[in-house]
């Protein structure tokens, strides 16, 4: 984790991306016994060609907890303070996932010295599959 203080960070300042290794069936199986979301559409093949899907896909919530991931390998959770995001694309199977963020604002609420920072993943080629912001609370 890096250390991080309101100081030290600029508006336009970068968090470091984090890549992640392909999606694959296992990762898949896994979230799904770790968040208890045994949709089968993400882990049934013939459910999901059925739903008219080439395979299966990755969870939505997956692809926010690895931006989670981003977040608090920055700065710890308890200095999370908001986290939105909305999802725009599927992540199929293969997909090389890099998640980044960015400070875009610092500000002030109630008190506590914050920065507001755009998060995204994208796959390898380019497309954006989840998009949101978070507050962090900073010293």
């Amino acid at each position: 984790m890096t250390t991080t203080d309101m100081d030290s960070i600029q508006v336009g300042d970068t968090l470091p991306a984090l890549t992640l290794p392909p999606v694959d069936r296992r990762t898949l199986a896994l979230f799904a016994g770790a968040s208890g979301d045994h949709h089968p559409i993400h882990i049934d093949l013939d459910f999901a060609r059925s739903a008219g899907m080439p395979d299966v896909f990755a969870h939505g919530m997956l692809g926010m907890a690895w931006l989670g991931r981003l977040l608090t390998g920055w700065a710890p959770q308890s200095q999370l303070r908001r986290f939105d995001v909305r999802f725009q694309g599927i992540t199929h199977l293969g997909h090389i996932m890099q998640c980044g963020g960015r400070v875009v604002e610092k500000l002030d609420i109630n008190g506590e010295r914050c920065v507001r920072i755009e998060v995204q993943s994208t796959n390898q080629f380019g497309q954006t599959r989840i998009a949101g912001e978070a507050l962090v609370a900073l010293p």
